[in-house]
């Protein structure tokens, strides 16, 4: 991607402070969403980030990884598969329980969404501490697959989220703060 390209895209992600509680600054990327080109510069660099590798399934995690995994798969010409919160999917599922700040979550897949040695990249739109994408990437090694890493579109890199996840496989980013 192009420095002025990825410019572009880190002038359109809004901050928006004291959300959603004081002294968080939120990364707000609906502008993004809603330029087309914004979008498609965003999927195309998620898409570089793997050029190369045979991927055979893009997990998303609930609910804006759906925004950018759903497409991500389809331009690498491969499945996808939702992550969701515990009880969100009508299918048999296999989940993985993880702390939060306070207190803990599961967050489930369908059983046979992902087979074993299936090539399987995780995409979402924010790595923030790595504790969901964590579960996310527990969860996909529980099920054999070859977990080929992870892709975000921010990373917030003082949370160090990035370092949870380099156990499981290659952390790229495309804008990072």
């Amino acid at each position: 991607m192009s420095p002025s390209s990825l410019q572009r895209l880190r002038d359109a992600i809004r901050d928006v402070p004291d959300f959603p509680q004081p002294g968080v600054l939120f990364k707000d990327i609906t502008p993004v969403l809603a330029d087309g080109k914004l979008l498609n510069l965003a999927l195309d660099a998620m898409a570089e980030a793997v050029e190369g590798q045979r991927v055979d399934k893009v997990v998303g995690i609930d609910a804006r990884g759906f925004i950018f995994g759903a497409p991500l798969a389809a331009r690498l010409g491969c499945g996808f598969v939702p992550a969701r919160k515990k009880g969100k999917l009508p299918w048999r599922t296999r989940g993985v329980d993880y702390a939060l700040e306070y207190g803990s979550a599961c967050l489930e897949m369908h059983e046979d969404a992902v087979q074993p040695n299936e090539n399987v990249l995780l995409a979402d739109d924010l790595l923030a501490t790595g504790g969901t994408a964590g579960a996310a990437l527990t969860l996909l090694q529980q099920t054999g697959a070859n977990v080929l890493g992870s892709v975000f579109f921010i990373e917030l890199a003082f949370l160090h989220g990035r370092g949870k996840l380099e156990p499981f496989g290659p952390v790229q980013a495309v804008v990072t703060f």
